[in-house]
């Protein structure tokens, strides 16, 4: 029996605005001519896989449909929840929903993922189907390449593969520590058949169970796009299946992937991916030399554009204001001093500066190590010609 490919693609994955925002989450986002949903639904054109479930939210339904026809998939379930409820709730209902029979294999993917190896990763699915059996669950880590805080781990036993732990996002400090037991990054891919399925929630999450089933048994369908029962679906519990079922089961399997793995979850990660697969966006026609440094043209969107600036140590741009944007600045390395008007600012990495429109401003690098820095612009006109200097120096005020 093939495996039952069902896509996760509600999330709003607000951390990469402007380009990612409620309505338009990262799935979507353009990464010059392909997109993360896309990918997904390449990855499973494997004959190994049944044709897919997607569930989704309401608000997300027309988006879904036209790339669904643009890439000419033609047989589907989509599932649309009325609310926003986390994982727990949508996988769930997903799995009841669509016309799947107790014993098939579900597989649960992320739409918001950029997998590099697409055979090594069907291998794995097809390889690990046999250890579906007495209601185990089948989760994908990937072996860390950083001690990133962005991401859960898990810890193995490594003579049976039964997952022992599972961390939560930790801080950097206990990152390297359990790196160094060999854990994994939680890949929140998973693996089971659907009586396994049911019989986690049964018994984990029974009062999860019996609201979700209400909701699909008064759903609405037309033409394989299920709406879930709002009043039903209201009662169901806002919960992530990490919290509700594997970190409560002891049936739980981790599997390594070998392959290069992201959720593009920040400008850092996806800067970072990009140089690792050697992205066009960082082409000799998108680098920019300045005395300071350089910066990148990552993407250009309506009234926004992105770059990732790189300032050189002992060195910083002008004191300069903008007529026509605003920007934010998120830190991805070095230690910068940053100055907004009268205030002096110190972000470390992973924090973000808002300089509002007008607002006169700059970045200093004092340090050795070069400081990068995503820069989001948003407004209507976008120039590189809109700045107004008043110290700098290299000399370059007219």
């Amino acid at each position: 029996m093939k495996v039952k490919p069902i896509i996760l693609c509600g999330g709003a994955g607000t951390r990469l605005f402007p380009s990612s925002y409620k309505i338009h989450p990262k799935q979507f986002i353009d990464f010059g001519g392909w997109n993360l949903f896309q990918k997904t639904l390449e990855r499973i054109k494997s004959p190994i896989y049944d044709h897919p479930v997607i569930s989704s939210n309401e608000k997300y339904e027309k988006i879904i449909k036209s790339f669904l026809k643009k890439y000419k998939i033609k047989k589907y379930d989509l599932v649309l929840e009325p609310y926003k409820k986390n994982t727990a709730p949508a996988v769930l209902s997903s799995a009841l929903l669509a016309n799947i029979p107790n014993n098939q294999a579900l597989i649960f993917l992320p739409a918001d993922q950029l997998i590099d190896n697409v055979k090594a990763f069907n291998k794995a699915v097809k390889q690990n189907q046999k250890k579906l059996a007495d209601d185990n669950i089948c989760i994908f880590g990937i072996k860390p390449t950083e001690p990133s805080c962005q991401f859960g781990y898990f810890l193995i036993n490594k003579h049976n593969n039964i997952v022992t732990s599972f961390v939560e996002k930790p801080s950097e400090v206990i990152a390297k520590k359990i790196i160094k037991k060999n854990a994994y990054w939680n890949s929140g891919i998973f693996y089971l058949r659907k009586d396994s399925l049911i019989y986690h929630y049964k018994k984990n999450q029974p009062s999860l169970l019996k609201n979700c089933l209400r909701a699909v048994e008064k759903s609405q369908s037309k033409k394989s796009v299920y709406k879930l029962h709002k009043p039903s679906y209201a009662k169901a519990k806002e919960i992530s299946f990490d919290y509700a079922i594997l970190e409560k089961s002891k049936k739980i399997l981790g599997v390594g992937l070998s392959v290069v793995w992201s959720d593009l979850g920040s400008w850092r990660a996806i800067t970072h991916l990009f140089k690792r697969i050697k992205n066009k966006y960082y082409s000799k026609k998108n680098t920019f030399i300045k005395p300071w440094g350089k910066y990148f043209n990552l993407h250009r969107g309506k009234c926004f554009l992105i770059k990732e600036l790189v300032v050189n140590k002992n060195s910083s741009i002008s004191l300069q204001k903008h007529r026509h944007r605003a920007e934010h600045w998120t830190i991805t390395q070095g230690k910068p001093k940053v100055t907004i008007d009268a205030r002096k600012l110190y972000p470390k990495t992973n924090e973000t500066v808002f300089i509002p429109l007008g607002a006169v401003h700059r970045v200093e690098n004092k340090f050795n190590q070069p400081v990068k820095i995503i820069e989001a612009q948003v407004g209507k006109i976008l120039k590189e010609s809109d700045i107004i200097r008043y110290v700098d120096q290299y000399n370059r005020i007219k």
